[in-house]
């Protein structure tokens, strides 16, 4: 396993991070035994950056991983998430930040949490957020509850714009970077190189559209691109890759994020996971993935207040 800096969090993560949705069943239904067992297996292999959120099967993740990682807290850097609590309920204040750490504290069986994030901050008010959410969580770190502060989301141009003027510790940007398109480099990762604030990617396989099952029916995506996502997909098997191994490695090449968070429910999917670390995508097959995204490699779709939106 490789380890990477979190800016100057003082914390150092597997490249590769355990993505904790799929324990909340947000892709349909898992074998709660295999997950556990995914979770101490990828301890053993080297990962130790664990994330989750209370959103996440609406509290159903973080009991799971709190579960799992009885006996093993001290091995991994363990984030969760505050501000989402539902499809469509949010709440950014700093009464409910305070209540919902104690919460996922309780749930995930731990004193205190490595990083704890504010989950899909478009969909609040962004002056709420700088001048009460971030405040609110420093809170929580003089405390000793959390060590580090971050804020997650969609969109990148207020990602940017929050991480500098509430000074946060590092942000999480999910569906940003990865074969389809990388506008995340565009928009977010030159600010915070420069004010050296951490950077999480997450979501590789784009919500699924790059692997061999494909893409949910509710994926949000246009329709264009997810036809450019199956024809990744297409072109990575004509070439004898697995198409969730090449979309993995392809962010690990990332210069700057410390990890990149992949969802994983069992086993075999830690494994796979794992092999995206000794391999190297062929040149050529590289160079059509290149083609393919090309025309939708900065297309994303609405998410939050349309104020927050990146347009």
């Amino acid at each position: 396993m490789r380890f990477k800096p979190l800016g100057k969090t003082g914390l150092d993560l597997s490249v590769i991070g355990f993505g904790g949705a799929p324990l909340g069943n947000e892709f349909g239904g898992i074998d709660v035994a295999d997950a556990e067992r995914a979770v101490h297996l990828a301890i053993e292999k080297g990962l130790n950056f664990f994330d989750t959120s209370p959103y996440y099967g609406r509290t159903l993740s973080e009991t799971r991983m709190g579960e799992a990682l009885q006996g093993k807290r001290n091995q991994v850097v363990l984030s969760s998430k505050c501000g989402r609590y539902d499809f469509d309920a949010f709440d950014f204040s700093a009464a409910r930040v305070k209540t919902s750490v104690e919460e996922s504290l309780q749930r995930l069986r731990t004193d205190h949490l490595d990083l704890l994030i504010a989950h899909d901050i478009e969909f609040g008010d962004r002056e709420q957020i700088i001048n009460e959410t971030v405040p609110a969580m420093r809170d929580l770190q003089r405390a000793g509850k959390i060590r580090a502060v971050g804020i997650s989301g969609l969109p990148l141009k207020i990602l940017a714009d929050v991480a500098v003027r509430a000074k946060v510790d590092f942000v999480l940007s999910y569906c940003r970077y990865n074969p389809l398109i990388q506008d995340m480099d565009v928009y977010l990762t030159p600010v915070l190189q420069q004010h050296n604030i951490g950077l999480l990617n997450a979501a590789p396989v784009h919500l699924r559209l790059l692997t061999r099952e494909g893409a949910l029916a509710k994926h949000p995506a246009p329709e264009f691109v997810k036809q450019a996502g199956a024809a990744i997909v297409q072109a990575c098997l004509r070439h004898g890759a697995d198409p969730a191994i090449v979309a993995l490695q392809y962010c690990l090449r990332h210069s700057y994020a410390a990890s990149t968070c992949v969802g994983m429910s069992n086993g075999r999917e830690v494994e796979q996971n794992l092999k995206a670390l000794d391999t190297q995508i062929a040149p050529d097959l590289l160079a059509e993935i290149e083609r393919i995204a090309e025309p939708v490699k900065t297309t994303t779709w609405p998410s939050g207040r349309p104020e927050n939106q990146d347009a």
